[in-house]
């Protein structure tokens, strides 16, 4: 669900900065990442799902940002991000209230990509996860660099393009 709470009493921002940490692991990831959630995705946890690539949600999940419950500042990469994936109307609602939201809401914002019936998270999960791995990992290395604003290079992935054989597969397939 995201971070012991108790543990924000403690000085310094140790538990902040391994949260950071890890979202950033996760949003430099060169292969595609998805987060599977089901119960609630709080705080830290949200952070989390927000730095995957795609979210999957069971009905009945639960998603908040709570730093204004607690008095914390969440960090500019974060919110950045965050901004990014539900634009800046929503973010501000998420950061400001602290007040959760359901799968039917997220959905609709875009925080999650797809709401399943409970029990078919799982399968879902690894159909889509099977699928991912027959498609182009140029394509995909390519288009999380880009969608990340990585513009600058474009040339090098165009001479990627050009020397690899996904193409030529693909078109043939």
């Amino acid at each position: 669900a995201g971070a012991d709470i108790g543990a924000l009493r403690e000085p310094g921002d140790a538990i902040q900065d391994l949260s950071v940490r890890a979202e950033e692991a996760l949003a430099a990831f060169p292969k595609p990442t998805l987060a599977a959630v089901r119960g609630y995705c709080v705080g830290g946890g949200a952070q989390l799902a927000v730095a995957c690539d795609l979210r999957f949600a069971e009905e009945g999940a639960r998603f908040g940002i709570t730093p204004a419950k607690l008095g914390v500042v969440y960090r500019a990469s974060s919110t950045r991000r965050l901004v990014s994936l539900v634009g800046p109307s929503t973010a501000k609602y998420l950061l400001f209230s602290g007040e959760l939201i359901d799968t039917a809401r997220a959905l609709r914002v875009g925080l999650v990509d797809e709401v399943l019936p409970p029990g078919e998270l799982a399968g879902r999960v690894a159909e889509f996860t099977r699928v991912l791995t027959t498609r182009s990992q140029l394509t995909q290395a390519a288009a999380k660099e880009f969608a990340s604003g990585r513009e600058d290079r474009d040339a090098y992935w165009a001479a990627q393009a050009g020397a690899g054989g996904d193409r030529e597969e693909g078109v043939t397939a």
